[in-house]
């Protein structure tokens, strides 16, 4: 009986996520011809094969529905082993080869992608929803800002260190940066490498700028020529 509950409620999640994602897919795809407002959510319905009731029941909003839901949970074992960290509380972030937090952020990131349900389709057709209806970036951006404190309380839990600290929150941003870019560059039509090797690319070309040495002297105005 037990399993058989489990089996069931495991069934009702894949529904509701396979409903949740024929709503977006129409929202974006109408959005990406017509603009937010050259459609009505009597039509997305419609399209979906859905009750306006149902609708609601998912998304708030047209706006809630283009921009879907990408807030899988994060895998227990893959945080597990992100905060696996010896070097915790020693004032800055983890630098050893086996404990670095760069390592860690890096393995962390390609556990949570390979284990994603978000297809490279649901990608696209976003990105060809915002490219047509800009005010939507400005809703991407809010939750972006989001979600990079949400990763810098990740790393600063990791490193036991406070969330404000600077290093934290400078390896928030950059990492943020760099797995932006590869993720840009991966769900591109024209892409045909795997994300891993992107990854790897990009970061590397971050250390290697970051590894560089930093003149800290004060740069002297430039005199006028008489």
């Amino acid at each position: 009986m037990e399993n058989s509950a489990t089996n069931d409620g495991g069934l009702r999640e894949r529904k509701r996520a396979q409903t949740r994602a024929a709503i977006s897919a129409v929202a974006r795809s109408l959005t990406a011809q017509r603009g937010l407002n050259g459609f009505t959510v009597e039509e997305a319905c419609e399209q979906a094969g859905i009750s306006r009731r149902t609708f609601f029941n998912y998304f708030h909003t047209k706006e809630d529905a283009v921009i879907g839901s990408f807030s899988d949970e994060l895998p227990e074992d893959a945080l597990e082993a992100f905060n696996r960290n010896p070097a915790r509380a020693l004032g800055t972030i983890s630098a050893t080869i086996s404990d670095s937090l760069l390592s860690a952020l890096r393995h962390f990131t390609l556990a949570v992608l390979e284990r994603s349900t978000v297809s490279p389709s649901e990608i696209r057709q976003l990105i060809a929803a915002v490219t047509a209806e800009p005010q939507l970036l400005a809703r991407l951006t809010r939750e972006g800002e989001v979600r990079e404190r949400q990763f810098a309380e990740l790393i600063a839990t990791r490193e036991g260190l406070p969330a404000d600290h600077v290093e934290v929150t400078m390896a928030a941003a950059v990492f943020g940066a760099v797995t932006k870019k590869t993720s840009k560059q991966f769900f591109s039509e024209e892409n045909t490498e795997p994300y891993r090797e992107l990854l790897d690319r990009n970061l590397n070309a971050a250390r290697a700028l970051f590894a560089q040495p930093l003149d800290a002297n004060p740069v002297e105005p430039q005199k006028d020529q008489p």
